[in-house]
C-alpha cells in the first residue's frame, strides 16, 4: 500500500510535468517576470523598457541582472499581466479583462489603428461574427512606423488593398504562441500566403521577423497577439531575393560559382547576412579573384555567412554565438537598434524575409579561416614572426598551391638575444618553423615525426593539458586554412641534433656523473636510441666528497645504479608538458616516482636548467643527487656518504610501533642527522615514538 506522502508528491511531479509540456518559452519568460514583480501584487508583470525607447521586453535572467537590452541601459515597469486589469484603489491587477470577440479585444488593448481599419475596410463584421480566428495585430507605433507611401495606398483603397492587408494578419483557427512552434509555417487568409514563426529559447515569438508584443488575448472568437510592425506578403525565396537586388550582385556571383545557390532557391530555414557590392570592393586586391578560382574556398566564404537557422533581428537580445553552414561560428549581437556580427556594427538593412528564410544585409565580407591562406591566419601575436618571414625570403618558399603547416613562434619568443643572431642562421632556424605537410591539431599524435623545409625531423608529444614540438609548445589559436595549417608556439623550436651523451659532453658540468655512469656500466643508456627524461646532477652536487667517498659510492654497483638510475624516466618530458598546479609524478628507470611540478622542482629540489633537447631524449640540470624515499641504505658507511650528498630529506613520523600516521616534510640538511639503532638506515628519517 502506498504511503501518502508519496501519493502527493507524484500528483505534484505529475502536474509540473504536464504544465511543463503546455508550457513555451513564451509562457516561461512570462511567468518569471509574474515571480519578479510579486511585491507588487497580484497578476502583475515586470517588464523591461529600454531607456529613450517604447521597446519592452519580457526579458531573460541575463537581461534582467545585467539590467540592459542589446547593450542599452533598460528599466523596470509593471503592467498587468496579459489578461488582467487593475481596480481603482486595489493592489495589483485584480481583475480579469472582460471577454469579447475580435473587434472587441482591439480596443481593450488598445490596438486602435488595427480596430479603426478593420471597421472602415469591412472586416469588422467577419471579426465580430462565428469563427475561429488568430489576428497579428500591428501596434499603434507599427503602423506609424509603416512608410507613409504604403500606409497611403492601404488607405485609400481600403476595400481591397486594406482589406487584402489585414486578412494576411490572420488565421483561419485559434493559435496560443504554446501553439506556436519554431520554423512553423502558418496558411494566412489572404490567398494562402504563409506567416513565418519563430519561436526562440528566450521567449520571443515572431511572425515574419515582427515581434509578439502582447501576446494570447483570447476572444469569444480566437485570439489576438500585438505585434510590433506591419508584416507584408512573402513569395521569394532568398536566391529570388540575390536575382534581383542589384546592389547584392557580387555576392549572387559567388554564390553562382560555388553552387551555393542552388541550395538558396530550396524549402529551409536559413539566415543570410549578404555583403553589398561595396563591401567586396573593399576586400584586399586581387583576394576574389585568387579565390574564384578555387570552387571549395568560395564555397566555404559563401557558406560562412549563411546560418543553419532563422534569426529576426528583434529576436536578438544580447550577443550569441551560432553555426554557420561552413562550420565555424560567428557572433550575433546587438548593439540599440543595431545588429552586430563578431561584435561589428556592420548590418546597413535588416529582416528582409522569405519563404526559406531571412536576410541581412552587411557592409563587410565575412572571411573565414578556411578561405584564407595560411599567411593570411597570422595575427598580431605573430607580427614578429611575419615579418622575419618577409625579410629572410621565406614566404617565397612557400605558395597558394603548397600545403603546409606553420609553427609560429609568439612575438615574446623573440628576445634580443635571438634578434642578434646572424640573419643566415636565423632564416635556417625558422625553416625549422615550416612543415611540409599540412597537420592539424587532430592529427597530431605521440611520438611524432614531422619533416620541416629543412629537412630536420621534429617529434610531437602530447601531453594531458599541452601539446609540444621538441622543446616549444602550443598556445590556444590553432587554425586551418585553405592551404594549411597554423599552430600558435611559445618559444622557438630547437631541433636536437645530438644525444645525451654527447650533450653531457660538450657542456662539461657533469663530469663526475659521467665517470659514476661509466663506473656503474650504464653509459650506453646516455648514447643508445629512445626516449629518458634525465635529471642530470652537475658536479657541483658532488661538492663536499673526497677521492675516498667517490672510491666508496663506486664500490658498490647494486647503490650506484640504484641512485643514478632514479635519476632517469622513460618517455621525454618536458617542462611546458607538466601540468601546473598539481604534483607530477615520473616513474623512474629505478622504479620509484619523482615528484616533479612545473616550476621545474624535482622531489623539492630546484631545476635551473631545463628542456636540453637530445636526440634521444631531454636533460634537465639538477645541483643535487636525487634519492628514493623509503629505499634502505642498508650500510652504515654509505649512509655517511649519504649524508654528504643529499641535500633534502623526507621524514616520516611513526607514532607507535603498531601502527604508522605518515606526515611528510621536506627538509634542507644543514646538520648531520644520525642513524636510529635497530632500524633500516633509510635517506629519509624513519622516527620511531611509543606511548608507554
Amino acid at each position: 500500500r502506498m504511503h501518502p506522502l508519496p501519493v502527493v508528491t507524484l500528483v505534484l511531479v505529475a502536474l509540473c510535468s504536464l504544465g511543463s509540456v503546455d508550457s513555451s518559452a513564451y509562457d516561461k519568460i512570462v511567468y518569471h517576470s509574474r515571480i519578479r514583480a510579486k511585491n507588487e501584487g497580484p497578476n502583475v508583470c515586470a517588464l523591461q523598457q529600454v531607456l529613450g525607447s517604447k521597446k519592452k521586453y519580457f526579458s531573460t535572467c541575463k537581461n534582467w541582472y545585467k539590467g540592459s537590452i542589446c547593450g542599452k541601459k533598460a528599466m523596470v515597469v509593471y503592467e498587468c499581466c496579459p489578461g488582467y486589469m487593475k481596480l481603482e484603489g486595489m493592489k495589483g491587477c485584480t481583475a480579469v479583462a472582460p471577454i469579447d470577440h475580435v473587434y472587441g479585444t482591439l480596443g481593450l488593448i488598445k490596438a486602435t489603428t488595427t480596430q479603426q481599419y478593420s471597421d472602415i475596410s469591412k472586416l469588422r463584421e467577419e471579426i465580430e461574427g462565428k469563427g475561429s480566428f488568430t489576428m497579428f495585430a500591428p501596434s499603434n507605433e507599427a503602423w506609424d512606423q509603416l512608410e507613409p507611401e504604403m500606409r497611403s495606398a492601404l488607405v485609400s483603397n481600403v476595400n481591397i488593398e486594406l482589406y487584402n492587408a489585414l486578412h494576411f494578419h490572420m488565421v483561419n483557427r485559434r493559435l496560443l504562441t504554446k501553439d506556436m512552434k519554431d520554423g512553423m509555417t502558418l496558411t494566412s487568409m489572404y490567398n494562402d500566403l504563409g506567416l513565418y514563426i519563430n519561436h526562440y529559447p528566450n521567449g520571443i515569438v515572431t511572425v515574419n521577423c515582427a515581434r509578439i508584443i502582447l501576446g494570447n488575448q483570447v476572444a469569444t472568437n480566437g485570439v489576438v497577439h500585438v505585434i510590433d510592425r506591419v508584416i507584408s506578403a512573402v513569395g521569394n525565396t532568398i536566391r529570388n531575393v540575390l536575382d534581383v537586388t542589384d546592389e547584392l550582385s557580387s555576392f549572387s556571383a559567388a554564390a553562382l560559382a560555388s553552387g551555393v545557390m542552388d541550395k538558396l532557391d530550396r524549402p529551409g530555414h536559413f539566415t543570410l547576412f549578404a555583403p553589398t557590392n561595396e563591401a567586396f570592393e573593399n576586400l584586399n586586391p586581387g583576394y576574389l579573384e585568387r579565390i574564384m578560382k578555387d570552387k571549395t574556398v568560395i564555397a566555404a566564404l559563401v557558406n560562412y555567412h549563411l546560418l543553419k537557422s532563422v534569426q529576426c533581428s528583434e529576436a536578438i537580445m544580447s550577443g550569441s554565438v551560432y553555426e554557420t553552414v561552413e562550420g565555424g561560428t560567428i557572433e550575433i549581437g546587438c548593439d540599440g537598434d543595431s545588429l552586430t556580427v563578431n561584435g561589428i556594427k556592420m548590418v546597413l538593412k535588416k529582416d528582409i524575409v522569405t519563404t526559406n528564410g531571412v536576410i541581412h544585409l552587411i557592409d563587410q565580407v565575412l572571411v573565414p579561416n578556411s578561405a584564407k591562406e595560411v599567411m593570411e591566419l597570422m595575427g598580431d601575436s605573430q607580427a614578429t614572426f611575419t615579418d622575419m618571414v618577409s625579410e629572410l625570403g621565406l614566404a617565397a618558399a612557400i605558395g597558394p598551391k603548397t600545403e603546409y603547416t606553420l609553427l609560429a613562434p609568439v612575438n615574446a619568443a623573440f628576445t634580443d638575444k635571438v634578434m642578434s643572431i646572424d640573419q643566415s642562421l636565423l632564416k635556417l632556424i625558422l625553416e625549422n618553423h615550416f612543415l611540409k605537410l599540412k597537420v592539424t591539431l587532430s592529427e597530431l599524435y605521440n611520438g611524432q615525426l614531422l619533416e620541416t623545409l629543412a629537412g630536420k625531423m621534429l617529434r610531437v608529444f602530447i601531453y594531458r593539458t599541452a601539446v609540444c614540438i621538441e622543446n616549444a609548445c602550443m598556445v590556444r589559436g590553432s587554425k586551418e586554412g585553405s592551404n594549411g595549417a597554423l599552430h600558435l608556439m611559445k618559444s622557438l623550436i630547437k631541433p636536437a641534433d645530438k644525444s645525451i651523451y654527447q650533450l653531457l659532453i660538450a657542456d662539461g658540468r657533469f663530469k663526475i656523473f659521467l665517470s659514476l655512469m661509466e663506473t656503474a656500466g650504464l653509459t650506453d643508456l646516455l648514447k643508445q636510441e629512445g626516449s629518458y627524461t634525465i635529471f642530470a646532477p652537475t658536479d657541483d652536487a658532488f661538492n663536499g666528497l673526497s677521492k675516498e667517498d667517490l672510491a666508496l659510492l663506486k664500490s658498490d654497483l647494486t647503490a650506484l645504479r640504484t641512485i643514478l638510475l632514479y635519476h632517469f624516466s622513460n618517455g621525454i618530458f618536458i617542462n611546458g608538458g607538466l601540468e601546473g598546479g598539481v604534483t607530477n609524478l615520473l616513474k623512474t628507470l629505478q622504479g620509484n616516482n619523482l615528484q616533479v611540478n612545473s616550476s621545474i622542482h624535482v622531489n623539492s629540489v630546484g631545476v635551473p636548467d631545463s628542456d636540453l633537447m637530445a636526440t634521444n631524449g631531454v636533460i634537465h640540470v639538477v645541483k643535487n643527487v636525487l634519492y628514493p624515499a623509503d629505499l634502505p641504505v642498508g650500510r652504515q658507511d654509505l649512509l655517511v656518504l649519504l649524508k654528504k650528498l643529499i641535500k633534502y630529506i623526507q621524514i616520516k613520523v611513526v607514532r607507535n610501533k603498531d601502527r604508522e600516521y605518515t606526515h611528510t616534510y621536506y627538509m634542507h640538511i644543514i646538520a648531520p642527522f644520525r642513524p636510529f639503532p635497530q632500524s633500516f638506515f633509510f635517506v629519509h628519517l624513519i622516527i620511531h615514538s611509543y606511548y608507554f
